[in-house]
């Protein structure tokens, strides 16, 4: 049972580091394409890639931002992995 709990345990540190890294990634990309999506509906434009390129690039802009953040995270999961004793 000892081993159960800690490949959980693992698990759930893998998965809390990866909604930590993508959370801001994707909440950019949702404030993009409501605000374009509003746009739209004020306009009445009803283009697809009027909405895919702007969530694209502020996904891609966010990334860039916080890529020494992400890399810090990353590196402080794999160093926990490293040390990690069963």
């Amino acid at each position: 049972m000892l081993h159960d709990e800690a490949a959980l345990d693992l698990v759930r540190g893998a998965l809390l580091v990866t909604l930590k890294i993508s959370g801001p990634i994707l909440a950019a990309g949702v404030v993009v394409g409501l605000v374009i999506s509003v746009v739209q509906a004020v306009t009445s434009i009803q283009d697809q890639a009027l909405s895919f390129v702007p969530k694209i690039a502020a996904m891609l802009l966010v990334s860039m931002a916080l890529l020494g953040w992400i890399v810090e995270r990353l590196v402080a999961f794999t160093a926990s992995m490293f040390t990690l004793t069963i």
